[in-house]
């Protein structure tokens, strides 16, 4: 059984966190046959293996001064507490590039998953990732998402929905 995580509320579905052969927790020390996979800010070398209740703690990131999402690559909230949450105590999603989390109604939205736009029809939310879609953000045009986003493919997409409202955001990156 992993910790809850706020932001990132099924990291085993989205395959944050690998499982299998037990591995020593860099943190903590103890036996682990759960732990985080990549990213992790740091300049700490060797750092393998975090079990997922060091990252729901805080003391893989303190311990290592790292970040496990960029703070500087995320959206914008007024709370500190809510950036301090989701760097510091959230496994964070693989990208092809940089990563992105989105914010809404003034919190983080969660991470949903992995997407290409065949899964975004399947799932009845096309006319509202193309209403809150922010090609600012993403940088390419929405009509370049429909037609080129697929998911495992070399444009990826990642799903995230507003925890307040339930609105779904999509951000996506090429490899």
């Amino acid at each position: 059984m992993i910790p809850t995580f706020k932001y990132h509320p099924d990291p085993l579905k989205t395959g944050a966190f690998s499982q299998g052969e037990a591995h020593t927790c860099d943190c903590c020390g103890k036996q682990t046959d759960t732990w985080y996979k990549q990213p992790f800010y740091t300049a700490a070398d060797g750092v393998e293996h975090i079990c997922p209740e060091c990252i729901a703690s805080g003391k893989a990131a303190k311990k290592f001064d790292g970040e496990f999402v960029d703070a500087c690559s995320v959206g914008e909230v007024s709370d500190e507490a809510k950036l301090d949450e989701l760097v510091h105590r959230t496994p964070s999603y693989i990208g092809w590039q940089q990563e992105y989390w989105y914010a809404h109604c003034d919190d983080f939205c969660e991470f949903v998953g992995y997407v290409g736009w065949d899964e975004i029809e399947e799932m009845g939310i096309a006319q509202q990732i193309e209403k809150n879609y922010d090609e600012e953000i993403c940088g390419f045009d929405f009509e370049d998402i429909k037609e080129c986003l697929t998911n495992n493919g070399s444009m990826q997409g990642y799903l995230f929905r507003c925890l307040h409202c339930g609105e779904y955001f999509l951000y996506a990156d090429c490899d």
